[in-house]
């Protein structure tokens, strides 16, 4: 009797053979183990968990693996502490580093986080030539930008997520707030993943009509602040640690679009080059994602407040860069 071999999952073969993707996640922690399983299950290739702290990456990869029959991806995830087993990936996700405690802000993480990975970089870039690295690891646009120097890729082949995250957050809390369904809304958020994000109410959409339009500006504001906050308000509930599914999910939606190069638009953390008249940063803004990283950055139409908004943002990325100490 076949129990795990329905008619569903028949044509499942954990020993296929045939080359799949490959994708390095660099931290084993929540967002990185979250991002591998939902990576995984989705059969979008093979994984590589790679954590200093070895037996924690290959205690969770195994546990995962354990579940293949279940889910019948037939992809396979390795965990390890050598970088050596990173070689050849398609993307690199970096998710490792120093999670915040309540009532540390993310630039209080910014010069041991940034040393950290900075290290890492240079451990993955020994083994891999022309990777798409996703960045994670906070405070997420300043460690872009550290990943870009130290691995001398290219501006389009490195991408912080965020924006994407946050504009799902901004989602949620338009929802509740005017009480209507999910799926109504499309938010767009830009900027820093932090207190300088700025929120487009007037092209971020509930229906068919721009969100500024379907509130009184008072719970628009709220709306706003809620979703500056978001992380914050997490971090305060765990007590220990931040969030991590909802930005694994950020990872997966990422990963996904890359690999399919399905030239999907999403806010992300990139390497702007005069577009809004910014230059040598990372800021979030709408990019095309596809198989080469940023295909495309999509010029948006903002009001002058959200231009003045989103120079205070580069303002501060500039700031911090500038206090980099490594």
């Amino acid at each position: 009797m076949n129990i795990l071999r329905s008619t569903e999952t028949s044509s499942f073969s954990p020993m296929e053979s045939k080359k799949r993707s490959k994708i390095t996640v660099i931290g084993a922690g929540n967002v990185g183990a979250a991002s591998a399983m939902r990576i995984l299950e989705a059969g979008l290739g093979d994984i590589v968990l790679l954590d200093i702290a070895g037996g924690i990456a290959k205690g969770k990869a195994e546990d995962l693996m354990d579940a293949a029959s279940l889910i019948g991806h037939g992809c396979k995830i390795t965990g390890t502490s050598d970088y050596s087993q990173t070689k050849d990936s398609d993307i690199v996700v970096v998710c490792a580093g120093l999670a915040r405690k309540p009532g540390m802000t993310r630039e209080e993480l910014l010069n041991k986080n940034a040393c950290i990975v900075k290290d890492i970089t240079r451990n993955f870039m020994k083994f891999n030539h022309r990777p798409v690295v996703i960045v994670v690891t906070n405070p997420l646009d300043v460690i872009s930008y550290v990943v870009y120097k130290e691995s001398g890729l290219s501006g389009k082949r490195v991408v912080g997520m965020a924006g994407c995250l946050d504009s799902s957050r901004m989602n949620l809390i338009s929802s509740r707030f005017l009480e209507a369904p999910l799926d109504s809304f499309d938010a767009v958020v830009m900027g820093t993943h932090g207190e300088t994000m700025v929120c487009l109410t007037g092209s971020s959409k509930a229906g068919k009509e721009p969100l500024a339009r379907r509130a009184p500006k008072d719970a628009i504001d709220r709306i706003v602040e809620k979703t500056k906050s978001r992380g914050a308000e997490i971090v305060s509930y765990l007590g220990t640690g931040s969030a991590f599914f909802a930005p694994s999910a950020g990872v997966f939606r990422m990963v996904k679009a890359i690999l399919e190069d399905s030239r999907e638009t999403m806010p992300c953390s990139c390497l702007l080059n005069g577009e809004y008249g910014v230059s040598g940063i990372f800021l979030g803004v709408p990019v095309v994602l596809g198989k080469e990283g940023i295909m495309n950055i999509v010029q948006m139409s903002l009001s002058d407040d959200e231009k003045r908004l989103l120079n205070a943002a580069s303002n501060s990325i500039s700031s911090q860069i500038a206090q980099l100490n490594i």
